[in-house]
């Protein structure tokens, strides 16, 4: 890579964050994390990363989901909406498979959905097609 692109990890598994963060930096990405939504969003402004990888279970059952939706469609984040967020999570559906009949579904669905463990191939190819528009 010419320059560093920025990952943006938002997870609240300490061991998940440093494996990620460790691969990232060893293929050359810069890194930045986050164990909470709201540091996260904090990160987001602070960084202006190339890509967030967001987890669905922060600090509850569906927070991920809210950091998504804040990124996407709230006014105070419009200047970000166009960072691909790749939600990687231990629940295996996606939320068009958990929600299929949700009417807010399009608030919550990421840029690319990933489940763990992480196959770190098809990771880094998802990762390389969203820098690459970034």
């Amino acid at each position: 890579m010419a320059t560093a692109k920025t990952i943006l990890i938002i997870d609240d598994d300490p061991d998940f964050r440093a494996e990620l963060g460790a691969l990232l930096e060893s293929e050359g990405y810069t890194v930045v994390e986050a164990a909470s939504g709201k540091e996260g969003l904090e990160q987001l402004i602070e960084h202006e990363p190339h890509a967030v990888v967001l987890d669905i279970t922060i600090e509850s059952r569906c927070d991920g989901y809210g950091v998504n939706e804040a990124i996407k469609f709230k006014e105070k984040y419009r200047k970000y909406r166009d960072i691909p967020v790749i939600m990687v999570s231990a629940i295996q559906e996606s939320p068009d498979e958990r929600f299929p009949r949700s009417e807010e579904l399009g608030l919550i669905r990421p840029d690319h959905y990933l489940t763990k463990p992480l196959d770190s191939t098809r990771f880094f190819k998802v990762l390389q097609d969203c820098v690459q528009r970034a």
